[in-house]
């Protein structure tokens, strides 16, 4: 008993004492685990970093010192912040969707994370950086009621434009929840709403509010997105600008800004669950709302009454040139349109389809 007792007695001495170390902060105002920011960021991003502070070396000196790698200006808006030394924005400035970005707040807090203003300047610029607008037509060139002029010289002050005011155009205010559907070239269109040539939707809300959204045509041309990139609240848009991106198979769709305003709101619906955007795209599937600048000049550059239907048509005339004769003679004998056709006609590159329909492009 005696051996036993010793032996335990032994092997406690051995065991080495447990100490409790101090934790090794990063920044001297900001409690923050060394090794936990380790954890989430990998050690390649702050390996310049010190544990005891915010100490790092330029990005100057960093870029310099990859040979044979070259790194893009798309800098991650932790590393813009100063946060961490080394990563790069891999969706789109889409910090809501970026496991990373989420990663981050969860263990360092919002106390350091990027201010939303910053998130803003930071997707306004990556957006207008690296898309671009492909074609500015006339809209009544577009919807079959006149020949010429092919392209808006007016840059869309269709109010001021001597054209539009000959056609006669009615621009009603308002419109209604309940709306009913109309069935234009196999493609759903709701009466009462506005369309932009780029196939979004608008819907004035009680209280002067702007929803936007994709129609349904081009939910059936590019068939589900994975991920769609949605404005940060608080970002000014303009009219024809880059609104948000759709996103499938690493694929960009940038869509134009159907109106100016600022986001007030955008749909964490579509955000958690893009599919809703396709399957019900007037209704649950909306992507944000605008607080409108300038409505009632700039819905006169937008689709309404009949012209609607005339500018559906002759988009689905597009798409059956497109797709080539065989679909064309199908759809001729009264058959409903291919959800997906992206998918289905794999040979009609997804870059021809963004730029005939969007009317947007990527820099190259």
């Amino acid at each position: 008993m005696k051996y036993n007792t010793s032996n335990r007695k032994e092997k406690k001495t051995d065991r080495p004492k447990k100490r409790l170390r101090p934790k090794n902060l990063i920044s001297s105002d900001q409690p923050f685990d060394y090794e936990e920011v380790e954890a989430i960021t990998g050690p390649e991003y702050i390996q310049l970093m010190n544990r005891d502070g915010m100490v790092f070396s330029p990005y100057e000196k960093v870029k310099k010192n990859i040979p044979g790698f070259y790194l893009p200006e798309d800098k991650c808006v932790w590393m813009r912040a100063g946060v961490i030394n080394l990563r790069f924005c891999d969706y789109d400035y889409d910090c809501y969707n970026c496991p990373f970005d989420q990663a981050m707040i969860s263990v360092m807090g919002d106390k350091i994370a990027p201010d939303r203003e910053q998130r803003q300047a930071y997707w306004s610029r990556h957006v207008k950086e690296k898309y671009k607008i492909a074609a500015t037509p006339c809209i009544h060139f577009l919807s079959g009621r006149i020949e010429s002029p092919e392209e808006c010289t007016g840059r869309y002050k269709c109010d001021h434009c001597t054209v539009h005011k000959l056609l006669d155009k009615e621009t009603p205010m308002g419109t209604s929840e309940r709306s009913a559907y109309k069935n234009v070239s196999g493609y759903k269109m709701v009466e009462d709403y506005y369309y932009h040539f780029g196939h979004s939707w608008v819907h004035i809300e009680d209280g002067g509010r702007i929803k936007v959204g994709v129609d349904d045509f081009i939910s059936n041309v590019l068939g589900t997105a994975d991920a769609i990139n949605l404005p940060p609240v608080g970002v000014f848009l303009r009219q024809g600008e880059i609104g948000c991106v759709l996103t499938r198979h690493d694929k960009k769709a940038p869509m134009q800004s159907p109106v100016s305003g600022t986001v007030c709101t955008v749909n964490d619906k579509v955000l958690k669950q893009p599919a809703v955007a396709h399957n019900e795209p007037y209704h649950n599937g909306w992507l944000f709302k605008l607080k409108p600048a300038n409505i009632k000049s700039e819905l006169e550059g937008l689709y309404s009454g009949k012209e609607c239907f005339q500018w559906m048509e002759k988009e689905s005339q597009n798409l059956l040139e497109l797709i080539g004769p065989g679909y064309k003679q199908l759809a001729a004998t009264g058959g409903e349109p291919i959800d997906d056709i992206f998918g289905h006609f794999p040979e009609i590159s997804w870059d021809r389809l963004i730029k005939t329909f969007f009317r947007t492009a990527e820099k190259h």
